[in-house]
């Protein structure tokens, strides 16, 4: 008797395996859906990073993100910058637990950066991932609240925009 196949040793460890990639944070293998928002990060402290919550645009003034950590808001007169773009990340936690196959496919993340001057005066920005079906109608609202367009941090990111408004 030899050693075991390659094949083998993996079908043999990947038990072993699960535990971590069920241990993997959401963030990690799945993407932002329906009408959630995360919040990635910026200058708010009080909210924690990667924290999901709703961006509610329908006041008249200002955006406001809403947790369980707490809230905040963005006066859209104050809105200084808006960039989108888009992030590629390897499904590993879904190779491990199923198939090796699976790292060859790539999910696309929408991320929408915010800079704005909040009710101080004081710069400000937040980095928020959207779901694929609420980014162009995010966007779309911000830049008609805010008087500003958005940038596009690669044209990659600019075509596929355009061809989810479509």
């Amino acid at each position: 008797m030899g050693e075991p196949s390659t094949r083998r040793r993996v079908i043999l460890a990947l038990p072993a395996l699960l535990p971590a990639a069920a241990s993997l944070s959401r963030s990690a293998v799945a993407a932002v859906r329906g009408d959630e928002v995360m919040y990635v990060g910026g200058t708010m402290q009080h909210i924690p990073d990667k924290t999901e919550g709703k961006l509610a645009l329908d006041a008249p003034n200002a955006a406001e993100f809403n947790c369980e950590k707490g809230r905040f808001t963005i006066p859209f007169k104050g809105i200084t910058s808006l960039e989108y773009g888009q992030k590629s990340g390897r499904r590993i936690g879904v190779a491990i637990a199923i198939s090796p196959i699976a790292l060859l496919s790539k999910k696309r993340k929408h991320f929408l950066s915010i800079g704005f001057q909040d009710e101080k005066g004081v710069g400000q920005g937040a980095v928020f991932e959207l779901s694929k079906k609420e980014t162009h109608a995010v966007i779309t609202a911000l830049e008609a609240k805010s008087g500003k367009k958005v940038e596009f941090e690669s044209d990659d990111a600019r075509k596929h925009y355009e061809k989810e408004a479509r």
